[in-house]
């Protein structure tokens, strides 16, 4: 089977931040690719999405499609069965029809970064779905702003290095509190997300 890959695995057809998911930073065979990265087609089915919009048209996503939205998007983004992070779709796919995907990459590409420094600086081994929802929540300047203040507050009350638990405990409080600013919800149900 010919192996399609896109030029950005981090962004789904379908419009999910891949870039945001904890599977995609798992280590080992269970990690996931993204969205027709490497080695995609041979851990995963193919999708309707990826059927459509990148073997049928050659796209990277469904927003640059003459035909987007069609029939596949209806009641895409509500219901009660709806992941949190499925509601951006809609979101995310008239991003990129108004600013391009190259904007839509870039403002990604910061999301990811910071997600990293979260999981590398802040993980108590129990925080990486927590940090991956977060960070496709929240601003892009929300995010910045509460990674500034763990900061200070670490260094402030002098929480060491390896200590993890405390240095996610601060980072956790102040995410949250980000988000009742900006009328998010951060909270997750036995490890999924909400």
């Amino acid at each position: 089977m010919k192996n399609y890959l896109k030029k950005y695995p981090t962004l789904g057809c379908c419009g999910l931040d891949c870039g945001m998911c904890p599977a995609y930073y798992t280590d080992g065979s269970s990690r996931c690719p993204g969205c027709c990265g490497e080695d995609f087609f041979e851990k995963h089915p193919s999708c309707s999405y990826i059927t459509c919009c990148v073997k049928k048209k050659g796209l990277e996503v469904c927003a640059q499609c003459k035909d987007y939205p069609c029939a596949k998007f209806e009641g895409a983004s509500s219901g009660p069965d709806v992941k949190t992070t499925a509601k951006n779709i809609l979101l995310n796919q008239q991003f990129i029809q108004e600013f391009g995907i190259a904007k839509y990459m870039e403002q990604q590409e910061l999301r990811i970064k910071m997600l990293r420094s979260m999981l590398e600086n802040y993980n108590d081994g129990r925080s990486k779905t927590f940090y991956c929802l977060a960070t496709t929540l929240l601003s892009v300047d929300g995010l910045k702003k509460a990674l500034n203040e763990a900061d200070q507050i670490i260094e402030a009350e002098g929480v060491n290095e390896d200590n993890m638990k405390g240095r996610a405990k601060v980072l956790k409080g102040i995410l949250n509190r980000k988000a009742g600013e900006e009328g998010e919800i951060l909270k997750m149900r036995k490890g999924k997300y909400n």
